[in-house]
């Protein structure tokens, strides 16, 4: 089964009492749906364009399970500590398969040129 991600990237971070609250109650938030994370802020070292923020990506073993985690009552509860105390954007992205290589990529990105 392919893995699955939440990424966020946060800017004009307001750390004060609801960013602390939000951190003390995600980890229990992820567990029911196997989420852990990989990044979370972190040295950043930008090597094109203008970074102004911090990354976070939290793994998760499958799409259904991110989607279930972002839409849990649990974590509904807690996003708006999030959102309403910086400035961020956030997605959910499907991961590749062990062994993937870029080439597998092409069939795609020629279909996608020939269509337009």
């Amino acid at each position: 089964m392919t893995k699955a991600y939440a990424i966020a990237y946060l800017r004009e971070v307001d750390f004060g009492v609801e960013i602390a609250e939000y951190l003390e109650r995600i980890d229990e938030t992820l567990a029911p749906y196997g989420g852990r994370f990989i990044v979370h802020g972190g040295d950043l070292t930008p090597a094109e364009g203008e970074w102004d923020g911090a990354i976070v990506i939290i793994e998760f073993p499958s799409p259904d399970a991110v989607r279930e985690w972002y839409d849990s009552p649990a974590y509904q509860a807690i996003l708006p500590l999030r959102t309403e105390h910086s400035q961020s954007i956030a997605a959910m992205v499907v991961g590749v398969p062990d062994g993937y290589r870029a080439i597998e990529k092409v069939p795609e990105v020629l279909a996608l040129a020939n269509a337009s």
